[in-house]
């Protein structure tokens, strides 16, 4: 069971305390997943459509690529290209390598609104370090990386654009 830290008086911060790895690491992203659903809500978006223009910054991949991505099946993945093209941050074209395929890039407004997006969720994300060193959260940084890596290789995904 995951345990809820008792909260501070206001102003003064929780001492910390060892949750252990999982209810640590499942807190963290329940706190994290709260944040992107806010972002992403102020812009009448669902998180999964805030991941799909994230994914796109720095790469055009696939439609099959981008179905390991967002770890959806194939017809997710198309409905929710297909209602991200209809809204206008997201086109896809054929890809020149494979004739039977798609491509998914983000549009201008798509880059402007996934710029605006990302701000705002860096604001939030740094806000919930605030009370870690530089050295901590370069460390934290250090360490999510590696976890994220990790899977991804273990899932066969390619982080690099």
């Amino acid at each position: 069971m995951v345990e809820t830290p008792r909260a501070a008086p206001p102003g003064r911060a929780c001492p910390a305390h060892d949750l252990g790895i999982v209810d640590g690491l499942v807190q963290l992203s329940a706190i994290v997943q709260a944040v992107l659903s806010r972002v992403t809500a102020g812009a009448d978006l669902s998180v999964q459509q805030g991941r799909l223009l994230s994914i796109l910054r720095d790469r055009e991949p696939s439609m099959a690529q981008l179905a390991r991505l967002l770890d959806l099946d194939k017809s997710s993945t198309t409905g929710l290209v297909d209602r991200a093209t209809q809204r206008g941050p997201v086109r896809r074209f054929a890809d020149p390598e494979d004739g039977r395929s798609f491509r998914v890039v983000l549009t201008d407004d798509g880059r402007r609104l996934t710029e605006v997006l990302g701000n705002e969720v860096a604001r939030e994300v740094a806000a919930l370090t605030d009370g870690l060193s530089d050295t901590n959260r370069h460390r934290l940084s250090l360490l999510a990386g590696r976890v994220i890596a990790d899977a991804a290789v273990a899932r066969g995904i390619g982080l690099s654009a």
